[in-house]
């Protein structure tokens, strides 16, 4: 068997999606290493793999350790060229891995690429997270091919060219293994949400090109471990988006960006004020506490710049193309 690619899922107490999942996984993940990397679960997931999946390797973590700290500690523990990381709320479809192994293998300078998302429980529609790649506006906002904020566009097939993105999706993401390790992986303070976009842009940083690879599908359940009305998620959210400005912009001009920053996500707070979710708006002014905090106690790690590509960045300001100038779609906003 060629093992030059470890699919590595990480699970915590989601014996439901690998029962519903990874039978998807095994059968159509033929010239892989299929890896579950536990996050030390409390169901019964590693006897339902033990008895269900005797193929699949498992990884045992002594404790949740959270998205990026999981991935991080079992990731030192796999040999392979590629890793993709998986979640478990992923249904994939067939020949779904060869398109982004050869995109790797044709091109030295691409480091990192994902798969078409659609979402699973509509799938003629992109997913969130990631759809047909990720970008990122001026001041630190994600959007994609397929998705502005909660506007998910339908697939006719628009985004169906393989491109160069700023950022691809911790729910499929491919990557060279020399290269995750390298760059030190994921930022295990962000614990979980936006840590794949810190990670990419630290490649980016670095030179390196990121694509999107629409002939891979994959479809994606989402927010299956925080749901996106959990305050939990809108702080981690908000403070990780702030962390990963710091850490990533040039010197000249970060101050500026993440001052406007900090008065968009006022605005935001009141607006989930004004809609009767205070928990959401105490969520985001804690996001800031906590950010002051890990810069005062310098607890960020700035990102190495070596001639960066920042190609998937663009110079505007979503917030405002989208609600101001109702720009609803991936195409209209870069009109």
């Amino acid at each position: 068997m060629n093992t030059k690619t470890a699919v590595v899922i990480l699970n915590w107490n989601g014996k439901t999606f690998l029962e519903q999942f990874l039978p998807s996984v095994v059968k159509h993940t033929k010239n892989a290493e299929v890896i579950v990397a536990d996050n030390c679960s409390t169901d019964d997931s590693i006897a339902f793999l033990k008895n269900n999946f005797p193929t699949v390797k498992i990884v045992v973590l002594d404790k949740n350790y959270g998205f990026a700290g999981g991935y991080n500690k079992a990731l030192k523990q796999i040999e392979s060229q590629y890793y993709v990381l998986l979640n478990s709320d992923v249904e994939v479809t067939e020949n779904w891995l060869e398109p982004m192994e050869e995109l790797l293998e044709n091109d030295s300078s691409i480091v990192a690429c994902q798969p078409k998302i659609k979402d699973q429980k509509k799938k003629t529609h992109f997913e969130y997270a990631g759809a047909s790649g990720g970008f990122i506006d001026k001041y630190g906002y994600p959007f994609c091919r397929g998705r502005i904020f909660d506007e998910l566009e339908e697939d006719i097939n628009q985004y169906n060219d393989s491109t160069e993105i700023f950022w691809a999706s911790g729910a499929a993401l491919f990557i060279r293994a020399e290269e995750y390790h390298n760059i030190g992986g994921l930022d295990e303070f962000y614990f979980a949400h936006m840590e794949e976009i810190d990670l990419c842009w630290r490649l980016k940083n670095q030179g390196h090109k990121i694509m999107s690879c629409p002939s891979s599908t994959v479809y994606h359940v989402g927010g299956g471990t925080l749901n996106k009305i959990n305050p939990k998620k809108t702080f981690l959210n908000f403070r990780n988006s702030l962390l990963t400005l710091h850490k990533n912009l040039p010197k000249k001009g970060r101050f500026s960006v993440i001052l406007i920053r900090l008065c968009l996500d006022a605005i935001a707070a009141a607006k989930f004020l004004i809609s009767g979710k205070p928990s959401h708006t105490w969520a985001i002014a804690r996001s800031h506490f906590a950010f002051y905090n890990a810069i005062s106690q310098n607890k960020l790690k700035r990102s190495k710049t070596n001639e960066p590509n920042l190609i998937g960045m663009i110079d505007k300001s979503i917030v405002q193309e989208h609600f101001i100038n109702k720009r609803k779609t991936f195409n209209e906003l870069l009109k």
